[in-house]
């Protein structure tokens, strides 16, 4: 990160968020449920976190 630049923190960030549903969604019994609650969830935040 000292040469490039770049950091892990924003892909961290959405592991972190996706272990937040799955601890929330303990109840479901469909595994595809709980895959599309997570791809939603992460679609609508990088369309809302966009700044132009």
């Amino acid at each position: 990160s000292f040469i490039f630049g770049h950091t892990n923190g924003p892909i961290e960030g959405l592991n972190n968020q996706t272990k937040v549903i799955k601890r929330n969604a303990f109840g479901f019994r469909r595994y595809d449920r709980l895959r599309l609650k997570v791809l939603l969830h992460h679609q609508l935040k990088e369309h809302t976190s966009r700044v132009g």
